[in-house]
């Protein structure tokens, strides 16, 4: 159990990265933290850099002062004051807002290190992210693509699962960054089965009572027994049968015109999305602002917003920080309950 875990009786700690210093994650973070909402559940701890959090107090005019900690109970904890850790780790002058680069990219980097080491140290209970920009990771030379993968290695993980969540809405993904084409043929019984095994498991570590999962269909009306397609009858049907013979909670296919209506309505404690845009749609029509991303795989809670570093806006103090908030609340919810 992590140092913190024994006095969580009061908010858990989450560590809050600032993301890429050239986006709108700096900004949406002290506009978070302007809200008395964003204490009520958490203790939130800003792993950033004090120049950067300055400018960014300047763009969306908050005058909270800044209270620089070395250790994470050294914070204050209270609204009217964002407790942060200093890495002093650029040169101001390097990040332009809106602009790719090399020194925002491995800026980004070394906050998501500092952040996973107190967490891998027990000093923090949760990590919720703000966006960073694949061009600027890349141009400072960091070898991950994005911050899953970052995470996993940091933490000597092998893999992860991202799930959604947006109000009461659970999505899990079969598949994602791959073309619809490939995703269709990616949908087979085995990996349908090895989805629902990871998706319980997520739901286990998160700490949900209920873990009744629902698998979507793929065609319409899931196919009507082979009219629309026999995806159905010969991959999800044969999955979710073996599922519940190994004592899975799983419903399906269930037809995904309806699906996450139903589990909105709570009939489900989750849905497996067959492929990226079937769960993203439904995630952001519900509410795009809330919807936000959980990783679990490593031995830590993460969250994160589910919008990138707006680099066309950042810097014009105009970016809503209502995902960073949700970001920080969820993981304060779900730390207390979190198992390895």
């Amino acid at each position: 159990m992590s140092e913190c875990s024994h006095t969580m009786k009061e908010r858990p700690i989450v560590a809050i990265t600032l993301g890429d210093p050239a986006g709108i994650g700096p900004e949406i973070v002290v506009r978070a933290l302007s809200s008395p909402d964003t204490y009520l559940e958490a203790r939130p701890l800003v792993i950033g850099e004090r120049q950067i959090l300055e400018r960014a107090s300047a763009i969306v005019e908050s005058y909270i002062p800044l209270n620089e900690v070395a250790h994470p109970v050294e914070g204050k904890y209270v609204h009217g004051s964002i407790d942060f850790v200093d890495l002093q780790n650029i040169d101001l002058a390097s990040i332009k807002p809106g602009e790719v680069g090399a020194a925002g990219g491995r800026a980004s980097f070394e906050y998501i290190e500092k952040s996973v080491k107190m967490a891998m140290e027990g000093q923090i209970d949760a990590i919720a992210t703000a966006p960073i920009n694949k061009e600027s990771i890349s141009a400072a030379g960091i070898p991950f693509i994005g911050h899953t993968e970052m995470l996993t290695s940091l933490a000597g993980c092998q893999d992860a699962i991202t799930m959604f969540q947006v109000r009461n809405l659970r999505i899990f993904f079969l598949t994602r960054h791959v073309s619809l084409a490939q995703a269709c043929g990616l949908i087979t019984s085995e990996a349908i089965l090895a989805a629902i095994e990871g998706s319980d498991d997520a739901l286990r570590r998160l700490g949900s009572e209920g873990r009744r999962i629902a698998v979507a269909g793929l065609n319409p009306h899931c196919g009507e027994h082979g009219l629309f397609g026999n995806e159905e009858v010969q991959q999800i049907e044969p999955a979710v049968h073996e599922a519940l013979k190994r004592g899975y909670s799983v419903d399906g296919p269930v037809p995904a015109d309806s699906v996450f209506h139903r589990a909105l309505r709570g009939e489900f404690d989750a849905v497996l999305s067959l492929y990226h845009d079937q769960g993203h749609i439904a995630a952001k029509t519900q509410d795009f602002e809330r919807t936000v991303s959980v990783t679990i795989g490593p031995p830590f809670l993460r969250t994160s917003v589910d919008h990138g570093t707006a680099f066309d806006i950042a810097g014009k103090g105009i970016a809503s920080s209502v995902s960073m908030e949700e970001a920080i609340m969820w993981a304060a919810r779900y730390s207390p309950h979190f198992r390895q």
